[in-house]
């Protein structure tokens, strides 16, 4: 059996200082990085979030052995596309408002925790999830969450975090209405009611875990359907899934495969990871281990 690798000592830090603790934690980022031991042969501190994908796209191609991405779920998740293919290794530092992927992995929240893993983890091959041709690291979805990330009002996340998109998330809710959804996989289709729709690599979404049997590293797709056609009875599912109710499981059906179509009655936006960024229809996929990243080493777990 092959030896894993070490994570490298040597990485390129691209921080969005537009995310929701991006500017105030960049420098300690840095300083923190550096006394753990980790050599940063470029830091950037991006003041505009256009720049993240070209800036780890020229770090990867000029063969950086590792690029740590600090950000939210957007940042993370529109900057894994550059990664696949290559040997570059991905570390994060969770700088956002729901820090879905870094739940996903185990890393912790806060930076020094972040950065130990980053110092003392080891690489992990996972999973990502495609809509039509577009990579992504967590989760996307149809419904409510696409609705809010289309109007939040700018800086809400920033100032008041979580509170305030949870605010906004309510106030939305009064706009929702239930929409038809149709799947298809191996030649089949079936069309339920659905109020939201999770179409998951991983097992959080809006930082609360609600997507159970998704993995990044299941070689699957998971597309979780909160089923019905009352608002009153989406409110009924989170907060039974929150909870980890039992009758969590009777508000939901779940489809698992590699390649799923999904059509929806209307056609609807989707927000991938955070970011509204496609509309039905669309093939959801997985790409099996097609990027490597650090994650915390088994000591570092059994700690947890």
């Amino acid at each position: 059996m092959t030896e894993p690798q070490p994570v490298p000592r040597e990485a390129v830090l691209v921080v969005n200082a537009k995310s929701r603790k991006g500017q105030k934690l960049f420098k300690q980022a840095c300083v923190a990085l550096t006394a753990a031991g980790i050599t940063l042969t470029e830091k950037h501190g991006l003041t505009d979030p256009a720049e993240l994908i070209p800036t780890v796209d020229r770090a990867v191609k000029a063969g950086a052995k590792m690029v740590i991405v600090g950000g939210g779920d957007g940042s993370l998740s529109c900057t894994v596309d550059s990664l696949v293919g290559s040997d570059c290794v991905y570390g994060i530092l969770p700088l956002g408002t729901a820090n879905s992927f870094a739940r996903t992995l185990g890393i912790p929240l806060d930076l020094d925790g972040a950065v130990r893993v980053i110092a003392t983890g080891q690489r992990k091959r996972i999973d990502l999830g495609m809509i039509d041709g577009d990579y992504f690291a967590n989760c996307a979805a149809l419904g409510i969450s696409p609705l809010i990330a289309e109007t939040v009002p700018h800086n809400l996340k920033k100032v008041l975090g979580r509170v305030g998109y949870l605010g906004w998330a309510a106030y939305q809710m009064t706009r929702f209405k239930p929409f038809q959804l149709s799947i298809t996989r191996n030649g089949e289709t079936e069309t339920i009611a659905a109020l939201e729709v999770r179409i998951a690599n991983g097992p959080y979404h809006g930082g609360a875990e609600l997507v159970d049997d998704a993995a990044v590293d299941s070689g699957e797709i998971v597309i979780q359907a909160v089923v019905g056609r009352t608002r009153a009875y989406l409110l009924w599912s989170w907060l039974a899934t929150i909870l980890k109710l039992r009758s969590r499981k009777h508000t939901t059906r779940e489809f698992h495969g590699r390649e799923m179509r999904v059509v929806t009655d209307p056609p609807l936006s989707i927000s991938i990871d955070g970011e509204v960024l496609a509309k039905t229809p669309v093939t959801a996929r997985v790409a099996s281990a097609v990027i490597e990243v650090v994650v915390p080493g088994e000591d570092q777990r059994s700690a947890a």
